[in-house]
């Protein structure tokens, strides 16, 4: 497939994002779409399950789920990310077959009418590889391609993948969080993981870092880690950051779930001038706005760095 710059998707997509990313922050080669990391990017959700948190049960249809992703293609989504088990607080994991019924056909779906590369969402190989053949072009693992095979399925797959911290697992990782130092922790964790998955032959290029919020941390943890965000962008690997309608902004708006789209957008423009280069979104046009007027008014102040 010819590589496809993503700033040359349709005209009537909206996309003004200038911020210039640090010059040695790379592109993605997701497959055969290229997404150039020289300013921020949006992921968008897209949800194929009937228990996640926001979201469940909205795009189990695989029409809904075609007319959401171009939606959100349309509302300047960078990437589209699909998943097909919940990873909210108390969730129960699902067996490899029900997940691939669940993901592979909206990938085949979706994958060749989008403009922008499909991530997939998950943590089991079997998925892994079979999404890829599907038509997906990164991979997106909350267990850091810990799970047996995983690394191997994403050196052999040589897509782009993001490797998230979590303490513990989705059923139990709110229960009682723990840390003697969160941030230390998480960067150790993950550039712990980013080394031996680099060893196993996945290609440093490849390599985007998630700190997880919300997974396995208080909100005292997540606040900590949020003001730390600027450390984890130094260690020279992409950072993606989900708040997305998350408990952390429930508990700091005191707002339930379908009201958490203004904190959700507010977190993620503070994100991007920390120097992240993913965000990872419900409401993608929502927080392509505040993004660019937060990215236009730093830049009008005369920051260099934003």
């Amino acid at each position: 497939m010819t590589a496809l710059l993503l700033a040359d998707r349709p005209s009537s997509t909206k996309n003004h994002l200038s911020l210039t990313m640090d010059p040695g922050i790379r592109e993605l080669a997701c497959a055969g779409r290229i997404v150039n990391l020289d300013r921020p990017r949006i992921m968008g959700i897209l949800n194929v399950t009937p228990d996640s948190f926001s979201d469940g049960g909205q795009w189990l249809g695989r029409e809904e789920a075609i007319r959401r992703a171009l939606t959100m293609q349309q509302e300047g989504a960078d990437m589209i990310d699909v998943g097909g088990e919940s990873t909210r607080p108390g969730a129960r994991s699902v067996s490899l077959q029900q997940e691939l019924d669940r993901v592979i056909p909206v990938i085949e779906a979706i994958a060749p009418q989008l403009a922008v590369p499909v991530s997939i969402d998950t943590s089991k190989p079997g998925v892994m590889r079979e999404a890829v053949v599907a038509g997906a072009g990164m991979i997106n693992d909350v267990f850091a391609l810990r799970r047996d095979g995983a690394v191997q399925a994403a050196a052999d797959l040589a897509v782009p993948v993001c490797l998230m911290h979590m303490q513990g697992e989705p059923r139990v990782m709110q229960d009682e969080p723990d840390y003697a130092d969160v941030v230390v922790a998480v960067k150790r964790f993950l550039l712990n993981r980013a080394k031996q998955c680099e060893e196993g032959g996945v290609l440093a290029k490849n390599i985007v870092l998630d700190p997880g919020f919300g997974f396995g941390k208080t909100l005292q943890h997540n606040i900590k880690l949020f003001h730390a965000l600027p450390t984890l962008v130094e260690t020279g690997y992409p950072i993606l950051a989900g708040v997305s309608r998350k408990a952390m902004i429930g508990q700091l708006t005191e707002r339930d779930t379908a009201s958490r789209m203004p904190g959700s957008i507010a977190a993620a423009a503070l994100a991007v001038v920390q120097g992240v280069a993913i965000v990872r979104t419900h409401d993608v046009a929502e927080t392509r706005d505040a993004l660019n007027v937060a990215i236009a008014l730093r830049t009008a102040a005369g920051s260099a760095e934003l």
